[in-house]
């Protein structure tokens, strides 16, 4: 059976896939980070995005 297309949103928007490219560059590009900088701090952090902004406001501010 295909996915309930009607159940979208919120959830999505609390986390970054940490496996989806796309979303990697996209954190990456929105904290002015190297993409290899954010895939480590998906890893280190896991993928919450509250947190994960948190971190990367952290590590730029160094």
């Amino acid at each position: 059976m295909a996915d309930d297309k009607s159940q979208r949103g919120g959830a999505d928007r609390r986390t970054v896939a940490g496996g989806e490219g796309y979303e990697v560059d996209y954190f990456a590009r929105k904290h002015g980070l190297t993409v290899e900088q954010a895939q480590d701090l998906i890893d280190r952090f896991g993928n919450d995005r509250a947190a994960l902004d948190a971190q990367a406001q952290k590590l730029t501010k160094e």
